[in-house]
């Protein structure tokens, strides 16, 4: 061991107080003995000095990496769940505004064209048995409209219910034909125009008109 003396300029430090590296240790016991290496770390080691720098940028491309790869799956998924929305919604709307295109297809190939013969006819009075050309009653007009445009109708509005085939209300079109109940036989007929209208030959002291059905007491058939 080396001595020290008085004068300073001369001053030896003994070589066991020279500063050393703190060792710090973790998890030990007083049944594990001295520290091992494994548990052992330098507290005033000087990092490398692009360590951290170089980590951090690698955990940032990584994290933006994994998130970069989420989106795609994210969008792939969101688009096909709007795809899907906008199919189920297209197949909707198909089915309620081409209704009616679909059953105009389907309407009798006479119903067209007998709407036209009665439009025709407005004006012409009603007289209880007539057929027409000149005067009609209500199942009058329905036959000869039907007559002209090439379908041959029963006489007598019950008759023309009995032998067209019954349609509901949803799938009415014009020419089909418009039959008013009364108790347990029909009392009235006309030939569907369109809009909630028929034309028809009201009643005697009246003439042929167009006018808006006022029953909702009402059936309707198409002659095929």
């Amino acid at each position: 061991m080396s001595s020290i003396t008085t004068n300073s300029d001369n001053f030896t430090q003994p070589r066991y107080l020279e500063p050393c590296p703190v060792v710090a240790t973790s998890g030990l016991s007083e049944k594990t003995g001295p520290p091992s290496r494994a548990n052992t770390h330098v507290t005033d080691a000087e990092p490398h000095p692009g360590l951290f720098q170089q980590t951090n940028a690698e955990v940032s491309r990584l994290s933006c990496t994994r998130t970069d790869n989420r989106k795609p799956a994210n969008g792939h998924l969101t688009n096909r769940r709007i795809a899907a929305a906008f199919t189920f919604f297209l197949i909707i709307s198909l089915a309620v505004f081409t209704g009616p295109a679909a059953q105009a297809e389907a309407a009798s190939p006479y119903g067209a064209k007998a709407v036209e013969i009665a439009a025709s006819k407005r004006g012409a009075p009603y007289v209880y048995g007539a057929t027409g050309p000149r005067e009609f009653d209500c199942s009058g007009l329905t036959l000869y409209a039907f007559k002209e445009a090439g379908r041959k109708l029963p006489r007598t509005a019950d008759e023309q219910y009995e032998g067209t085939r019954h349609i509901p209300r949803v799938q009415r079109v014009p020419g089909d034909l418009v039959f008013f109940p009364a108790g347990a036989t029909i009392g009235h007929v006309g030939i569907y125009a369109g809009h909630d209208k028929i034309w028809h030959a009201p009643r005697p002291g009246t003439r042929v008109r167009l006018e808006r059905i006022w029953s909702g007491n009402v059936r309707y058939t198409r002659a095929t």
